[in-house]
């Protein structure tokens, strides 16, 4: 089990590798790993996802022999469609991973599931329960009262195998019956207190049609299937650790193979919800664009962003396996997308809100190309050639007609580098006569500082980026911020209803920046390094020949570098 990028070095020890460790040492499985990425195809994958992901394909991929497989367990058919099951195998392709041949759906095991429902019930250990769904809650009691028996739960076999066979022939009406495993109705824990089963649902399934109307629940489906497979080690999230009793139950009850259930804490990361049901509220409540907006922490959102595959997996790396539930800063996750983007990113000029300006001592026709470096962390990046001429592009904020103590750009008489060439040096302004804003300046340059640095040796302390305005290339720019104001929007206990918490400054686009003319071939995904400015990747859905859209994908500051550093005084 490998990735489809160069391997690294060994990750560090965490208590599901020491489990996974110990287990070969003692031969439990016979020396194998098989584990498996089980993913509901009821919407698309997010961060939180990612770190399961790469936590299982990774522990595979680890010990000799290992393999994961990729498992759909789709077992409720309202709420699934093949749409996610191919964003699902997109998204786990993107992020390095191969399931190889190993690819399974839970409805491939409907018929084993069908049949292993009658063992419990031939055993009597399930029943058919005719109470209504309000009852059966009613019923089951709370943490200080135990629940109460069904009526209907000491059917004979005989009357169960019956009505059990009649809902699978669709004679009856949704919610007429479910089946229920005939466990204990005052154990503390409440999941083991009769859970349901088998429910009838008069839906049709995405892969399966209309052959069924009776459907596993997920309870029952997920720990067998782990079973059908051979599955040594079931990853899964804290928030089913409560369900690890009814896991074993189910299995032990049938007698049938046992791999063993291990949780670990789910990722929380502030300033996003990662619960399905608020992602879907989100898209489907037109809050954003679609599942790859991106401002969701979407793996598809992710990727058209600019964030890396290589950039993803270091963050879940990063952060690590723990046993309890926590509040990652998204800061971290920025940082990773900033330390992998430094390394490869080609670094270009774009001006995102410009202003005019022309050197007056540069002859009108004339036109140099100047050298610039592509990546100074990557020595065989090379360098490419950019066009200078007397009227260019610089940032509006980069000149300030009656600048403060510390403002080091351009300004009346005051002169700055231009990036890769000349000094230059403010000498006059003119203004929008109704508005009196400043539309143009002004500049001389001295010839013999070709390159950004003087013969004679002065310095100055501003550096600007540019670009010609006769080889610029107008484009879109969107400046992307966290989407919530709140660090922990889908806090429960706050009784508010988490989209209160929207940002609506999540999004700023500008539509007259102009970049320069290196980027016209710029292809969608491709990410850059404009300076001074961010990480920017071109639009995969918006962009095209025609017209240039860039996302950026995280700022230069580094908070997360600050917030290490403040934590180490």
């Amino acid at each position: 089990m490998k990735t489809t990028d160069t391997e690294q070095a060994a990750p560090p020890p965490n208590f599901i590798r020491n489990i996974v460790a110990n287990d070969l040492k003692e031969n439990k499985y016979d020396g194998r790993v098989v584990t498996r990425f089980p993913p509901e195809p009821n919407g698309y994958l997010h961060i939180g996802h990612a770190k399961s992901i790469c936590l299982n394909f990774g522990i595979a991929a680890e010990n000799k022999g290992g393999i994961c497989n990729l498992r759909f367990d789709d077992t409720d058919p309202s709420k699934e469609e093949i749409e996610y099951v191919e964003s699902i195998k997109s998204d786990v392709r993107w992020l390095g991973f191969d399931w190889g041949e190993r690819q399974f759906f839970a409805s491939d095991y409907f018929e084993k599931l069908y049949k292993y429902a009658m063992q419990l019930i031939k055993e009597g250990k399930a029943y058919v329960d005719s109470l209504s769904a309000q009852e059966i809650r009613e019923y089951r009691g709370t943490l200080t009262e135990p629940g109460r028996e069904s009526a209907y739960r000491d059917r004979s076999v005989e009357e169960n195998m019956d009505l059990f066979t009649r809902m699978r022939a669709g004679e009856f009406k949704d919610g007429a019956h479910v089946l229920r495993a005939k466990i204990d109705m005052a154990s503390p824990n409440m999941l083991l207190r009769d859970p349901t089963l088998y429910r009838i649902k008069h839906v049709p399934h995405y892969r399966t049609g209309d052959k069924w109307c009776i459907y596993p629940m997920y309870d029952f489906t997920h720990c067998l299937s782990d079973s059908i497979e051979g599955i040594t080690h079931s990853i899964c999230t804290l928030e089913f650790e409560i369900n690890r009793q009814l896991y074993d139950w189910v299995l032990d009850a049938l007698n049938v193979y046992h791999p063993q259930q291990i949780e670990f804490a789910r990722l929380n990361i502030s300033y996003t919800v990662l619960s399905k049901r608020k992602l879907i509220e989100l898209v489907e409540g037109g809050h954003v664009t679609g599942w790859d907006d991106p401002r969701m922490l979407t793996i598809s959102g992710l990727r058209r962003r600019g964030y890396t595959p290589a950039s993803i997996r270091n963050f879940c790396e990063r952060i690590g396996v723990a046993k309890r539930d926590s509040m990652v800063d998204v800061a971290l996750l920025e940082y990773s997308a900033r330390e992998d983007l430094n390394k490869h990113a080609p670094r270009v000029m774009a001006v995102l809100r410009p202003l005019k300006v022309v050197i007056d001592n540069y002859p009108e026709d004339k036109e140099e190309e100047l050298e610039g470096e592509n990546n100074p962390e990557d020595p065989k990046a090379g360098s490419r050639k950019i066009p200078f001429t007397r009227v260019l592009y610089i940032e509006q904020e980069d000149f300030m007609e009656d600048p403060p103590k510390k403002f080091f750009r351009l300004a009346p008489g005051r002169e700055v580098r231009l990036k890769h060439a000349y000094y230059i040096k403010c000498v006059n302004v003119v203004k929008d006569e109704q508005t009196d804003e400043v539309v143009e300046v002004h500049c001389t340059y001295d010839p013999k500082t070709r390159g950004g640095w003087s013969e004679d040796g002065r310095k100055v302390k501003g550096t600007l980026h540019w670009v010609s305005a006769a080889h610029a290339l107008k484009a879109e720019v969107r400046l992307y911020d966290h989407l919530f104001l709140k660090e922990n929007p889908g806090d429960e206990k706050t009784g508010s209803d988490f989209k209160t918490y929207l940002n609506p400054n999540s999004l700023e686009s500008l539509t007259s920046c102009m970049v320069e003319p290196s980027l016209a071939v710029a292809v969608p995904g491709s990410r850059y390094q404009f300076l001074r400015q961010g990480y920017f990747c071109v639009d995969s859905k918006d962009s095209s020949s025609n017209a240039l859209v860039f996302n950026r994908t995280v700022t230069l500051r580094d908070t997360w570098a600050k917030i290490q550093r403040s934590r180490k005084k």
